[in-house]
């Protein structure tokens, strides 16, 4: 039985989410809360390899629906093996990234379809939707001007893509947040890091 909240974080390429949970983290593990915070795909061994193979720049020939079924995969052996168990001892989790990004990225900009990836989706997670989704808002351009700009940040597979694909991304999440309007919360996250953190911050804090 799940005890703990579920918070997921998602946004385009560059939106900057990854940075700013990590300093949420930080400050509400000073506050004396214990928070898990993962990734996906990744977050333990077996989806840290199949996120090797799915990001991998060199792997240009990976078919859409092999896409979309690798993340999956990667999101059922972490649920299991590192989410559930967490949720269950009452631990906020900080997700970066979750089923919205298969949704926008595959079902959307890969023109999969949204119904149909989040069918595969639903037999990977079952009813284990997150409490809350933090969606960072960016215009694709500014977002991929920062990456350029990031020297640090691995290069991905998807970085690489035309900035056609990256608009269908964010016009996909548009979309997802006409649908899951109780569920997600869009933040502009064009504005400074300190605005986006403490609108994030202060989303995060009304849930517990």
């Amino acid at each position: 039985m799940k005890k703990g909240l579920f918070i997921t974080v998602e946004g385009p390429e560059g939106a900057g989410k990854t940075s700013v949970i990590k300093k949420i983290e930080e400050t509400l593990q000073e506050r004396g809360q214990t928070i898990l915070l993962t990734r996906e795909p990744g977050g333990i061994e077996i989806a840290e390899k199949i996120r090797e193979v799915i990001l991998n720049p060199e792997h240009k020939a990976m078919e859409g629906r092999t896409e979309a079924l690798l993340y999956s995969a990667a999101r059922r052996q972490h649920l299991v093996e590192k989410v559930l168990p967490a949720l269950e001892q009452g631990i906020t989790v900080l997700c970066d990234r979750f089923i919205d990004s298969s949704l926008a990225y595959q079902g959307h900009a890969r023109g999969l379809g949204i119904d149909e990836v989040w069918g595969i989706n639903q037999f990977a997670i079952g009813d284990m939707m997150p409490d809350c989704t933090l969606y960072f808002d960016i215009d694709p351009a500014i977002g991929m001007a920062r990456i350029a700009q990031n020297k640090g940040r691995e290069v991905n597979r998807l970085d690489l893509e035309g900035m056609s694909f990256h608009h269908k991304v964010r016009e996909g999440y548009l979309m997802l947040l006409e649908r899951f309007p109780e569920r997600i919360h869009s933040i502009d996250a064009s504005r400074s890091f300190e605005e986006v953190y403490e609108e994030a911050l202060s989303i995060v804090q009304s849930l517990q």
